[in-house]
């Protein structure tokens, strides 16, 4: 049984889910969230997917805990072993939980430094249990200011999150759009989405937005269009960003329960 007084106490931990089966994915993802002990910022298939949320995230700030499984899809015949044992050498890094259906790998598993080990069935008890114990080792400490790095020509630009007006993807390549210019990124618009997680809301399946820098709502017939950035009207900096059809709604819904000052409807 949950104890909702104890979870109350604590800060959730962010994690990221790496299983390459969804079925599994999505229980686990969802047995996470009931428990209030964790937050799922992200749930990706494979090692790859893994590695790129967690370099948007240096050090392994933004992401507390990652739950990976052994066997993984994608890349060659990388496995959740080889995730944990390319940051086993960080300062500082992410908690990392086995989750899987063997036992047989849990000598090797914390001979890298994994921190827990989580046996497939998934249950309720097993992931609130675990998580107990990741909070006890973590023991509350603060949370540290997650940056972004993108390039500039030959230059390394560090953001903070909160200058972040749009992330967009566009011919395989992801660009960032803040006050100070856009800029390249190496990672996918799904890296980026696991790694920060509700900071950002998907507006089109290429535009992620940071819905406080969202200036302006157009509604054209069966188009919606949002201005995301500084300024109000023609000629003011920013950035156009289409709406997809089928979320146009619920973006409209998400900015009129936020503020104040016209009828809904």
């Amino acid at each position: 049984m949950r104890e909702p007084s104890t979870a109350g106490a604590l800060r959730p931990l962010r994690a990221l889910v790496v299983e390459d089966e969804w079925p599994a994915r999505n229980y686990l993802v969802e047995l996470l969230e009931e428990s209030h002990l964790a937050e799922v910022v992200g749930a990706v298939v494979s090692v790859d997917e893994a590695r790129q949320a967690l370099q948007l995230a240096p050090s392994g700030f933004g992401i507390d805990v990652v739950f990976v499984d052994v066997a993984l899809g994608g890349n060659g015949d990388e496995t959740g072993l080889d995730l944990v044992r390319g940051w086993a050498r960080e300062g500082h890094r992410p908690m990392f939980v086995l989750a899987t259906a063997f036992k047989e790998h849990a000598i090797e598993a914390f001979a890298l430094g994994v921190d827990d080990y989580l046996l497939k069935p998934f249950t309720a008890d097993r992931v609130v249990q675990c998580l107990r114990r990741l909070h006890a080792r973590r023991r509350s400490s603060p949370a540290s200011p997650l940056r972004i790095v993108a390039r500039r020509g030959k230059s390394l630009v560090f953001l903070d999150t909160s200058e972040v007006w749009a992330f967009e993807a566009a011919d395989r390549l992801t660009s960032v759009h803040t006050p100070h210019g856009t800029f390249d990124l190496d990672l996918s618009l799904s890296a980026i989405e696991a790694s920060l997680g509700r900071a950002l809301t998907r507006v089109h399946r290429n535009w992620l937005v940071n819905a406080a820098h969202i200036k302006e709502l157009e509604r054209d017939g069966t188009e919606t269009t949002i201005f995301v950035g500084a300024g109000i009207g023609p000629g003011q900096p920013g950035v156009r960003v289409p709406i997809a059809r089928e979320r146009a709604a619920s973006v409209r819904e998400m900015l009129l329960t936020t503020a104040t000052g016209l009828r809904r409807g």
